[in-house]
C-alpha cells in the first residue's frame, strides 16, 4: 500500500501534517480507547481527508474506508469505522476541541512561514442548517400572540373574581406563578363547596371544573410563549428543528421568491489564501460578528493581526472604535463607497456629503446657501449595547427653497411639506472614522488589499461551496456546526498547501495588482 500511493499525493501531506499536531485535547475526550479499532489520530485523518474529497456523510465515509486505498493508507491496517462511530467522533469528540485544532493548524502554518500574521481578510456567508424550512418561529408573531393571551387571561380572572368572590393580586404582570395561585384558590372553592370533578364520555362537567381546565390551558400556552421568547433571545426567529439556527435570506433559492431558510452566518478570516480562523454566528448581518471574531483570534492564535480588511457589511462606529482601541488598522470599505461614484448621488442636494461644512461655526450649508445649525445632541444605544453620540442639525427656514422637494424626503402625516425643515443626523466620530478609512482604502496599498480580499476571502467560500461541495450542514446545534465548519476549513488549508507546493507558490501572501490585469 505504501508503494501504491504516489509520493506527491495530498494524502501523504495530510498524514504528515496531522502527525505534527498536538492531539492531547482530542485524546482527553475519550474515557478509553479500544484495541482493534481506529485510534483518534486515524479518525481525525480520515475525517479531514473525506472533507478534502467532498465526502461528508458518515455512511459514505464508512464506504470509502472499505474501498478507497487512500483511506486504507490513513487507517494503517485498522478496521474501517462504523458510520455511527464516525458520527459520534464529530458530535462528541471533535466538536469538544475543534477551536484548539484550528489554532494548531494555523500555528503550524505560521511556523512554516505560510501565513503573514500581519494582514487578515474577513468575509461571511450563509450556509443552510440541517433543519426543515417550515419549522420557523417568529419573535414578533409570538409577542402578538402573547399579548392576546394576556388579554384573555385578564378577562378570565375578572370573571373568576365575580363568580367565586376571589381577590387576585397581579403585581402589574401576568405570569405562570399568578395563574398557579389562581388555580389553588379555585381548588379551595371546590373543597369548600364539595364539588366533584368528573371525567369521561357522557358526564357533565361543572362550571368550576371547566374554569380549572381553561386555566390549565392558559398556563400551558403562556409557558409555551415564554419558552419561545427565551430561545429567540436577541434574534428575530429560530427553527424548531435546530434552535440555534436563524431564518436568513440565502442566495440559493430554488423557488426564486426570496424565501427565508434556517441558516448560520459563517465568518472566515483568511491570510495568504489559508483560513486562519472560523466563526459561526446566529446574526444574519455581518456587523455584529467582527468584534467576537477578532477577540477569539487574539485569544487562540499565537500572533495578532495589525491590518483588518473587510467589506462594507462590517462598517459601524463600534467596529471602528474597537479596532482603534485595539491597535489595529481598519481597511473597511464605507457602505456608500460604490454608490457615491454615481452622478445621481453626487447631484443629490439632500445628502449630507454634498453639503459644505463650516468647522469653525459647526454648521452645514445646503445648495441654496442656507445654514443647518446644531439643534441638539443625543445618545443612541445600538442593538449590541454600544452608545454613540449623534448631533442633529436643522435648517431654521426651508420655505421657498427651489430644492426643497429634492432635499426633504419621506412622508410625515403630522407635519405638511410646507412646514417641514431639513434635518441631518451626524455622528462626528463615525464621520472621522469613515474619512480616515476612505483615505487608506483608496491608496495604492489599500486598493491592493481590497482586491486581495475579493480574491482570498470570497474565494475561500467559492472553494468550499463549489469545489468542495459543502452547502448544508449535516449536524444540529451551534457547537457541532462550528466543528463541521472548522473541519472543512482545515481540509481547505491542506488542499491549499498541497497546491502551493505543487505550483511552487509557498510563502506568498498577497497577489500584486499587475497579475490580475
Amino acid at each position: 500500500m505504501e508503494l501504491s500511493v504516489p509520493a506527491d499525493d495530498p494524502v501523504r501531506l495530510l498524514s504528515a501534517f496531522v502527525e505534527g499536531m498536538d492531539l492531547s485535547e482530542l485524546y482527553a475526550t475519550y474515557d478509553r480507547i479500544r484495541k482493534n479499532q481506529a485510534t483518534p489520530r486515524q479518525m481525525l485523518k480520515i475525517m479531514i481527508y473525506a472533507a478534502m474529497n467532498r465526502i461528508y456523510s458518515s455512511r459514505d465515509i464508512e464506504k470509502a474506508c472499505r474501498r478507497d486505498i487512500n483511506f486504507l493508507y490513513l487507517l494503517e491496517g485498522a478496521p474501517a469505522p462504523d458510520h455511527a462511530t464516525i458520527a459520534r467522533f464529530m458530535s462528541l469528540h471533535f466538536s469538544a476541541c475543534s477551536r484548539f485544532f484550528l489554532a494548531e493548524v494555523t500555528s503550524l502554518l505560521y511556523e512554516l512561514g505560510e501565513v503573514s500574521a500581519n494582514t487578515v481578510f474577513i468575509d461571511g456567508t450563509k450556509i443552510e442548517a440541517y433543519a426543515n424550512k417550515y419549522t420557523f418561529v417568529w419573535k414578533r408573531t409570538t409577542l402578538k400572540s402573547q399579548k392576546k393571551l394576556f388579554e384573555k387571561i385578564l378577562l378570565f380572572t375578572a370573571a373568576c373574581e365575580r363568580t367565586y368572590g376571589l381577590r387576585i393580586v397581579y403585581n402589574n404582570e401576568v405570569s405562570e406563578h399568578t395563574l398557579l395561585r389562581l388555580k389553588k384558590d379555585l381548588l379551595k372553592v371546590r373543597e369548600s363547596e364539595g364539588i366533584c370533578f368528573v371525567h369521561g364520555t357522557g358526564k357533565k362537567k361543572s362550571s368550576l371544573q371547566k374554569d380549572v381546565e381553561q386555566l390549565d390551558e392558559f398556563r400551558k400556552k403562556l409557558h409555551e410563549y415564554n419558552e419561545k421568547l427565551r430561545i429567540c433571545g436577541n434574534r428575530n426567529s429560530y427553527s424548531k428543528t435546530d434552535h440555534d439556527a436563524t431564518f436568513m435570506r440565502l442566495k440559493e433559492d430554488a423557488m426564486l421568491n426570496g424565501q427565508l431558510k434556517p441558516a448560520y452566518n459563517v465568518q472566515h478570516a483568511v491570510d495568504a489564501e489559508y483560513i486562519t480562523w472560523v466563526g459561526v454566528s446566529e446574526h444574519p448581518t455581518d456587523t455584529l460578528t467582527l468584534i467576537p471574531l477578532l477577540k477569539e483570534m487574539e485569544k487562540e492564535l499565537p500572533f495578532k493581526y495589525s491590518e483588518i480588511v473587510a467589506d462594507a457589511g462590517y462598517e459601524s462606529e463600534e467596529n471602528y472604535a474597537y479596532l482603534e482601541k485595539n491597535g489595529q488598522e481598519a481597511f473597511i470599505k464605507p457602505a456608500n463607497y460604490e454608490i457615491s461614484k454615481t452622478r445621481k448621488y453626487r447631484e443629490d442636494p439632500g445628502r449630507r456629503e454634498n453639503m459644505a461644512y463650516d468647522a469653525e461655526r459647526d454648521c452645514y450649508l445646503c445648495r441654496d446657501g442656507r445654514e443647518l445649525t446644531v439643534k441638539k445632541t443625543k445618545t443612541e444605544k445600538t442593538r449590541s449595547g454600544y452608545c454613540r453620540t449623534v448631533t442633529i442639525y436643522e435648517c431654521k427656514d426651508c420655505s421657498n427653497c427651489p430644492y426643497k422637494t429634492q432635499c426633504i424626503r419621506g412622508n410625515n402625516s403630522k407635519t405638511p411639506m410646507a412646514d417641514r425643515n431639513k434635518v441631518v443626523y451626524v455622528s462626528k466620530a463615525m464621520k472621522q472614522y469613515q474619512a480616515a478609512c476612505l483615505e487608506r482604502i483608496t491608496s495604492d496599498y489599500g486598493t491592493m488589499l481590497r482586491m486581495n480580499r475579493s480574491i482570498q476571502a470570497e474565494g475561500s467560500f467559492a472553494v468550499i461551496k463549489e469545489d468542495m461541495g459543502f452547502r448544508q450542514y449535516l449536524y444540529r446545534g451551534k457547537k457541532s456546526v462550528l466543528a463541521q465548519s472548522i473541519l472543512t476549513a482545515i481540509a481547505h488549508n491542506i488542499n491549499r498547501l498541497h497546491f502551493k507546493i505543487q505550483g511552487n507558490r509557498t510563502r506568498r501572501y498577497l497577489i500584486p495588482i499587475f497579475e490580475t490585469a
